[in-house]
This record gives structure tokens, sequence and C-alpha cells, in this order.
């Protein structure tokens, strides 16, 4: 995907992005099982058709908009929900901390959802019309700051939201379950076997977000091993907690053969990527409320059918009618009043030459 290529981590870091590596494209595969058109069964409430939903989930070696924290927000845990690890009982780091942490994550993925909701005016002129160069993708959309179609950025900002929602189900023990040949601690937490979509994701609010008791994400840093070296030394790491890596069909969002250690544990891996593919939706239906909120009614469902559709301006032209000012609505009705009058005029006439 042009402009949206890059490198891939040295290390496996989320839900994987590129093929290679251990990965298998699995933040696309998760994106396209949750919001795509081919998606079965096909989400409620709009689909992303073939090519809107190559620029959110990336297509080949593209990261995409969902893949685009890998590229340039790799090191940063709060765009994939890391450093947010707590046990209890005699752990390096406090739960405060792992708190601030966490909420940290929460904070950086409301952000990226505002900008969605704020980008996402431009698709539109003042009369409620789709603006053709706005959202055209005959070029695909160049990742970052030089990238001015509004679509491409409106859909960038929702994707780096996406990947770390999703990541959120990998990276953490909300969804999964420890291991119960081998005792609990740093290198087998508990899970919390809990179901999405989770409450702390709340990208709409702004409240601060309540982490229940037992939460743990992992301490991610170079070299990343079970056991943790460096600033992640006997703590929970990302190698011992993550559920990053396996197949995904990207239809029915189905998960098999895990490639990590917690994945491969019961059916981790299938858990934390149902979790995710729920929360993509969930995070789509969010999105379309926020648009209600901020522009009304009939604009959101001009905005969603811009973002979704491969050519808004020839398929959302009865909705451009529909919000343009109330023009065609008033024409309509004008030509059926005529319509009416005519009818009656004819219907005099007709009586008058009966009574004659």
């Amino acid at each position: 995907m042009a402009g949206s290529l890059a490198a891939a981590p040295s290390s496996a870091v989320a839900f994987g992005t590129v093929d290679g590596g251990s990965q298998n494209r699995e933040h696309e595969r998760i994106t396209r099982a949750a919001v795509a058109c081919s998606a079965m069964p096909r989400p409620a409430g709009g689909c992303f058709e073939p090519v809107s939903m190559d620029q959110l989930a990336g297509r080949g070696s593209g990261f995409g908009a969902v893949g685009s924290p890998d590229s340039t927000e790799v090191s940063d845990p709060a765009a994939h929900c890391d450093d947010a690890d707590h046990l209890v009982g005699g752990y390096p780091r406090t739960l405060g901390e792992a708190t601030t942490s966490l909420r940290d994550c929460v904070t950086h993925l409301r952000r990226r959802f505002a900008e969605a909701v704020d980008g996402a005016a431009d698709l539109l002129d003042d009369e409620g019309r789709v603006v053709g160069a706005e959202v055209d993708l005959d070029a695909d959309c160049e990742l970052g700051p030089t990238e001015m179609r509004a679509k491409c950025t409106a859909l960038e900002a929702f994707g780096r939201a996406l990947h770390g929602v999703q990541d959120f189900y990998s990276h953490s023990n909300w969804t999964d379950v420890a291991d119960p040949t081998r005792p609990i601690g740093a290198e087998n937490p508990p899970g919390l076997s809990r179901p999405a979509p989770s409450s702390l994701l709340d990208l709409r609010g702004s409240g601060i977000p309540t982490v229940p008791r037992g939460l743990t994400t992992g301490c991610f840093v170079l070299p990343d091993r079970v056991t943790g070296v460096r600033v992640c030394e006997r703590r929970v790491t990302h190698a011992a907690l993550n559920k990053d890596t396996g197949t995904i069909d990207q239809r029915t969002g189905r998960a098999a053969d895990p490639t990590t250690p917690r994945g491969e544990v019961g059916d981790n891996f299938a858990r934390a990527v149902a979790g995710a593919v729920i929360e993509t939706r969930h995070q789509w239906q969010e999105l379309r409320t926020a648009l209600r909120s901020a522009y009304g009614a009939e604009r959101a469902s001009l905005l969603a059918c811009a973002l979704t559709h491969d050519d808004p301006v020839s398929e959302c032209a009865q909705r451009n009618q529909a919000t343009s000012s109330g023009r065609v609505p008033a024409v309509a009705v004008v030509l059926v009043l005529l319509g009416a009058l005519a009818a009656s005029a004819l219907l005099l006439r007709l009586r008058r030459r009966g009574a004659a």
C-alpha cells in the first residue's frame, strides 16, 4: 500500500501486522472479520467495501490504518496497552502504577477516536454533499502527516484506535485463563475470563475507567522474554501473556494454531481473537453514535456512507439529495402537490361533462 509500507518490527509487539516472523497479518484479519462486507455474519449498521476496507485493514505487505501503530508508535506502550502489569503480593510494581498505565492507554485511544470523529467532518461540504476530492481512493492512503484526504485521515485515526483495543485482548488477561498445570505467578498470571466488549474501553466517554481487581497486561522490552529482563525483570512480561499470533479466518474470525505460550493454553488465542472482533464491531457502532452526536443523524448517515463506500459520491447520492439543504425533499413535495391539483382539475372537468 503506497506510503504505508514500513520495516516490520524486530519483534512482534501486538497482534501481527505483516506476514513473516511468526506474524500472519492478525490485525488485518480481525478487522476484516469484524467490519468488512465479506464478513460472516455481515456487521449490522453498515460495512466497509473492498477498497475502503483495504485502507482501514491493510492488504498484503501494507500496514493499513489498523497496523500503523506498529510503524510509528511501536515504542509507545499506551498505543498497545502494554506495561499495565501487577500481581498481588510482593510485586515490583504497585497497583497504582499499573492502573495509571492502563488509563494512559484508554486516554490515548480516546484521543485517536476523537480525531476520527473530528476529521470526518471534512468529508462533506456546507450543504451536506460528499466532497469528491476528500474521498477519492484512486491512490492508496498515505499514512502520516503528508496525507490530506479527509477519508484517509479519519480512517487512520480510527484504525489506530482499533489497533489499541484489539491489542488489549491479546496483551491483557481480560478474556483468558491461566495454565492450570503451573503455579500462579509472573510467568503464569491469573486469567479473568471476561467477555467482550470491555467496559474499560469506553472511547466515547471522558470519565476515569474503573480497573477490575486482578487485571494485568504485560511489560514489554526488547528482548521480549517470558522471564523478564532489564526493566521487566520479575514482572509479568508481554512474552508471557500475549496471544498475538496464530491463524485467523478473515471472513468468520475463527482462530486456530496459536504460536505463543499463553495463546496455547486452552482456547486463549481464540478467546482473544473473538474479543477483539466483538470489540472492533462495537467501536464501529460507537463511532457512528459519536458522529450522530456531533453532526446530527442525517449528516452522520452520510459520513458513515462516505467512510465505508468505495465510490461515495455516486453510491451515497440519494443520501446527498436527502440532506442537501432540504431542496430535493421540497421539490418532491411540490411535484406531488402539482400532481394532486392536476388530478383534481381533471376529475372536476369529468364531473361537469357528466352533469351536462
